[in-house]
């Protein structure tokens, strides 16, 4: 039987460890276990000391469990900002956000900034005066590009009353972040955690945690002086996803530190973006080094080259992501995540040598 390997940047590979978890979730009562049981909250006390452990994620920072990454969006636009948001995007997620935020917040703004160019901070066009909360979207699925750490924390230094939020979707449990440079940081399990969809992570600094407390939103079930409420006694304040907690409990016990996981990825992204600088009739979608994302490589070519790479490599196992939005059908796109096995990289240079030699 040929391998299987999909490279699709989300929902993405899961830990093939992943089977087992389920089948003893199941035969250990997970799936009708009372959300608000010490079998339960324990789980969730367990599971919180675990991801502050192997993300390295500052003691007196908060986490939080949600849906999704998008619905972090709207919880944050809710609580944490009462006047307006300013955003900052390359892609298609970041523009959402921008959305999201201008339909609750309509005063909120943003301007948008090219793939291969990192912003001048100094030139932003925000005050912390008056602005609640700067976004960014630190890796940005649809580009295959990412915001380093050096950018992120000559932001902070400039936010003035601003809390900064950072969608990390693509990135959060897959690079070394470094929580302490900002004050909300958000992803959903479908990427870097080998996990399937339906678990949204959201951790806040203590700035973050005033804030929502001065905001004080009792609108929505979601506002977070309710979330932050319950998870004083680790629990949440609708039925929360047992099953994804107890899967993330899992992978976070199997997983080594996230210092060397971040090193493997670098060291995996850097020859996957030589080898096709050299090789094959697809090029970096990002010609910037500085810009490229780690976790999701970008590829461009045209377009019937595009499909019948992607053709040929499904014929052998090999399921390469599609762009997405504008770039859908000139680019495709590789996760690089910790759940895709080095085995999968090294059948796609092997393909890539055999099929389309440069």
């Amino acid at each position: 039987m040929v391998p299987f390997f999909t490279f699709n940047p989300g929902p993405s590979a899961v830990y093939p460890a992943v089977r087992q978890y389920l089948t003893d979730a199941f035969d250990d009562g997970w799936l009708s276990a009372p959300h608000r049981s010490e079998k339960v909250t324990s789980l969730v006390r367990q599971t919180v000391a675990d991801l502050k452990t192997k993300l390295n994620i500052p003691q007196d920072y908060t986490v939080l469990f949600t849906g999704s990454a998008t619905e972090c969006w709207e919880i944050l636009a809710q609580s944490l900002t009462p006047r307006r948001s300013f955003h900052l995007y390359n892609g298609d997620f970041g523009e959402k956000w921008l959305k999201y935020a201008k339909a609750l917040r309509p005063a909120s703004t943003g301007i948008a900034f090219d793939v291969d160019e990192v912003p001048d901070i100094a030139a932003l066009p925000f005050s912390g005066e008056d602005t609640d909360l700067v976004c960014i979207t630190q890796n940005e699925t649809s580009t295959a590009t990412q915001l380093r750490e050096g950018f992120i924390l000559s932001l902070y230094n400039r936010l003035g009353g601003a809390l900064l939020a950072v969608d990390a979707t693509s990135s959060l449990g897959g690079l070394n972040l470094k929580y302490i440079k900002a004050d909300v940081w958000f992803a959903s399990v479908q990427k870097c955690f080998g996990l399937p969809a339906g678990l949204g992570v959201l951790v806040l600094s203590p700035r973050a945690v005033a804030q929502a407390r001065l905001v004080n939103d009792r609108a929505h079930y979601n506002a977070l002086p309710a979330m932050l409420s319950q998870m004083l006694n680790f629990q949440t304040n609708y039925t929360p996803n047992v099953l994804g907690i107890y899967l993330l409990s899992r992978v976070l016990a199997d997983r080594e530190p996230i210092k060397a996981m971040h090193q493997h990825l670098a060291d995996r992204a850097q020859k996957l973006y030589d080898f096709f600088e050299q090789a094959t009739p697809l090029q970096p979608l990002i010609t910037n080094p500085e810009t490229r994302s780690t976790t999701v490589i970008g590829l461009k070519g045209d377009a019937a080259t595009i499909e019948e790479i992607k053709r040929k490599a499904l014929e052998v196992g090999l399921h390469l992501g599609s762009g997405y939005g504008p770039l859908k059908n000139t680019t495709v796109r590789i996760a690089n995540f910790p759940a895709v096995p080095d085995a999968a990289f090294e059948a796609l240079v092997q393909f890539f040598a055999k099929e389309f030699p440069g």
